[in-house]
């Protein structure tokens, strides 16, 4: 892998990614650019104890422009956009609408290719490899950020979801505080721990799992399981099978590896409610990693206790019918799944995936 670091006209940091060594990245951005003016500010909610990024600027974001007027395409001629250079593998830049900004964090593009046509599913294991290490160096680099404590890649897929640019792209979120759903899991861990004399959780989970009929996919270093409490009609979690806290702990082995089994998993979500795959299966795929700040008060655990795994899941139901969060999901969080886990996994056992 080369990195090739830039900046775009308004100053946003920009990094290439390429899977050739002699690659060379020199196209500068013609566009004239103003400077990036955010109003993103981060609020406390004192009687749930969550933080809410309030960002009034984003109402202005791009938002499904025709596919030649795409800014996460390749720039061509006299058509400018976010990517400077005329062809790339991978590419990670600054949102120009950051939900973060400043001493709120930071938000940014990840562009997994630069044909706008295809899907993360239609890469090769090797582009595949190459965005889960852009996906690495990033972690490791906002991580060293003075007001990071947490870093969050995902992807967003599908109109249904709420995506404004179809172009196959995720992002990263760079918070400055533990978000809830980890302090969730953080709690549930350290309450383990103390009531096992030194159990953890993750490792217990994934143990129970294993053994079980909600297995998915198994290779040698990872497993994919939908999860005994599925919050979402087929949500796939899958985890490495040595415990590690963050991306920045796998080993060359499950790098190796993960491509050839994410791949799988993402061609057959998208075969759930068509066989012929021509109804993409719109999705949220997270990676979820150990915070990089203290774990004040989380008594007896440290970042090693945690587990790092991606949570993939989609909103639709069945055929045509999405999974809405109405009043019991919304109002008080306590989801009402329609799916039994158990028919979710022997579905994405048996259809193929090709």
């Amino acid at each position: 892998m080369k990195k090739t670091s830039t900046r775009l006209a308004d100053g946003r940091e920009l990094i290439y990614y390429d899977v050739r060594d002699d690659a060379v990245r020199e196209a500068a951005d013609r566009r004239p650019l103003g400077p990036v003016s955010t109003t993103s500010e981060i609020r406390e909610d004192r009687l749930l104890g969550d933080a809410v990024a309030i960002a009034s600027h984003r109402q202005g974001r791009t938002y499904h422009p025709p596919a030649d007027e795409c800014p996460l395409c390749p720039s061509a001629g006299d058509r400018l956009s976010e990517i400077p250079d005329s062809a790339y593998d991978v590419v990670v830049f600054e949102n120009r609408f950051p939900s973060l900004a400043g001493d709120a964090g930071r938000c940014e593009v990840v562009c997994f290719t630069s044909d706008h046509d295809a899907s993360f599913a239609d890469l090769t294991p090797e582009q595949a490899g190459l965005v889960l290490e852009a996906w690495t160096d990033r972690t490791a680099e906002l991580s060293h950020l003075p007001s990071v404590e947490q870093v969050f890649c995902f992807e967003n897929r599908g109109a249904e979801i709420g995506v404004t640019l179809g172009h196959p792209h995720g992002q990263i979120y760079a918070y400055p505080f533990v978000t809830p759903r980890t302090a969730l899991m953080l709690r549930s861990l350290a309450a383990f721990k103390e009531a096992s004399g030194g159990g953890n959780l993750f490792d217990d989970i994934v143990a129970e799992e294993s053994a079980g009929e909600r297995v998915v996919l198994e290779g040698e270093h990872w497993i994919a399981f939908v999860p005994y409490a599925a919050h979402w009609p087929y949500e796939v979690h899958l985890y490495p099978k040595r415990r590690v806290p963050d991306l920045l702990g796998l080993d060359e082995a499950a790098r190796t590896e993960f491509p050839q089994l994410y791949l799988e998993l993402l061609r057959r979500f998208d075969r759930i409610f068509d066989e012929s795959g021509e109804a993409p299966t719109p999705y949220i795929s997270a990676w979820h990693q150990a915070p990089f700040g203290t774990l004040d008060g989380y008594e007896g655990i440290n970042r090693d206790d945690f587990a790092l795994h991606l949570e993939l899941f989609t909103i639709r139901r069945t055929s045509g019918k999405l999974k809405f969060l109405a009043g019991s999901e919304s109002g008080m969080s306590v989801f009402i799944n329609d799916v039994p886990p158990e028919a979710a996994a022997q579905r994405l056992r048996e259809v193929a995936s090709s």
